[in-house]
């Protein structure tokens, strides 16, 4: 071994420390520029969503006001807390109606009257279904791009304007839905032009 040795080692010891500590400063360069690509593309789905939401809900302002609950509804047939998943043109699960709120998932009070279906919505618009414009009700199992078990949701058939509209609720009590199935069904005016959505949903 050469004098010169020992002093050799050292210098290969700083030379791979070196290098080390430029290849950690390299690493977190690329972690931070991967992170700020990621945050700006999260960023861009973002602003799609929302300006696709907003111009569905101009296609939609043909739209009427929802109705609101008559100062003397009636008597109360069925009562239920759950929540509200959204709305679609009937028959249509992905075709989402976003006109007016009815787009906001929330909680939901929903009660059931011989004037109609009342929905109060904590946070979001509040509104009501007369009778005479009930077309029916079914159990489901999606609607507005959410899916939940076979039968787990309670799908109400509604005409509002020229749109005949499916509106999703879940009860946080599931077994109450065949009771508001019959209930809807017997308030509706008449259901033989619901027969076929019944059987659509079904088959999903």
């Amino acid at each position: 071994m050469t004098p010169h040795t020992p002093l050799r080692t050292v210098e290969a010891f700083a030379a791979l420390a070196a290098e080390q500590k430029s290849a950690d400063v390299t690493d977190w360069a690329a972690r931070v520029g991967w992170l700020v690509g990621l945050a700006l593309f999260v960023a861009l789905v973002y602003w799609l969503m929302r300006e696709g939401w907003k111009w569905r809900g101009t296609l939609q302002g043909d739209l009427p006001e929802l109705p609101t609950v008559p100062s003397e509804p009636g008597p109360v047939t069925l009562g239920m807390s759950g929540r509200y998943h959204g709305s679609t043109t009937a028959g249509q699960w992905l075709d989402r109606i976003v006109a007016h709120g009815l787009g906001t998932r929330s909680r939901v009070e929903l009660t059931l009257t011989d004037a109609g279906l009342d929905v109060v919505r904590p946070g979001a618009a509040d509104f009501f279904v007369p009778a005479d414009r009930l077309r029916g009700a079914r159990l489901d199992k999606g609607i507005a791009g959410k899916v939940l078990t076979e039968g787990g949701l309670l799908v109400v058939t509604w005409e509002h304007g020229d749109r005949l509209i499916d509106s999703g609720f879940r009860s946080d009590r599931a077994a109450e839905h065949p009771a508001w199935v019959e209930a809807l069904t017997a308030l509706s005016p008449t259901t033989d032009h619901t027969t076929n959505r019944t059987m659509e949903g079904a088959e999903r």
